[in-house]
């Protein structure tokens, strides 16, 4: 009986490790951002070289990858960009007209037009009027056309290849690429990247940017 007891105590105490730590993975380590080591070099080269388009600040830098209509990317901007550039953190949008998907356009006409002149204008503004304005009702008023345009065609095409060049030099590290993702140099100077495509994934970002 004695032996039984004891069974059954050690068993609660293994029970009870076990879920503490479970609860310490889920609400702790699982959303930390991950310390980018390998591909440095080729990762920052290839965002500094994308479209992106910022509002010009003087502090840490941070890269953000998503495509207009991503929820957590659309959110993401709206409630927590104007307390990032309040800390003077440049806030870098990579946007980027999804490719087709099994036959089936994941971008609308005005979506590859606004991709392809941000990339080249690199107009703050026209992303803040774009994000203002409802997706469903956006017709990219005077801006060309990019479907039929050869060149702005390659730029819209080169979005899209930064994903796929990207994203297994994040895989590498360890960071499995979602949208929006996040890229940024710490107060440390740490490349720091995460797939946020979760709140919680995103407070421990601006944790980390210290906001």
């Amino acid at each position: 009986m004695r032996a039984l007891r004891l069974w059954a105590s050690l068993a609660l105490v293994l029970a009870l490790a076990g879920a503490a730590g479970w609860a310490y993975w889920n609400f702790e380590i699982r959303w930390r951002p991950t310390l980018i080591t390998r591909h440095q070099q080729e990762i920052a080269a290839l965002l500094q070289s994308s479209g992106w388009v910022a509002p010009g600040l003087a502090g840490k830098k941070l890269y953000m990858i998503s495509f207009h209509t991503a929820p957590q990317g659309e959110r993401f901007m709206a409630d927590d960009f104007p307390g990032l550039q309040k800390k003077g953190v440049d806030t870098r949008v990579i946007v980027i007209a999804r490719p087709d998907l099994n036959g089936q356009a994941q971008s609308t006409p005005a979506e590859r037009a606004t991709v392809a002149q941000l990339w080249l204008g690199r107009d703050w503004s026209l992303l803040t009027r774009w994000e203002a304005d409802p997706a469903n009702t956006w017709t990219a008023p005077g801006i060309p056309g990019a479907d039929g345009d050869m060149a702005r065609t390659a730029v819209v095409e080169a979005g899209r290849g930064l994903v796929v060049k990207l994203a297994p030099l994040l895989k590498d590290n360890g960071v499995v690429f979602a949208y929006p993702t996040l890229v940024w140099w710490n107060d440390k100077g740490e490349m720091r990247a995460c797939a946020c495509a979760t709140r919680q994934a995103q407070a421990r970002a601006l944790r980390d940017l210290g906001v």
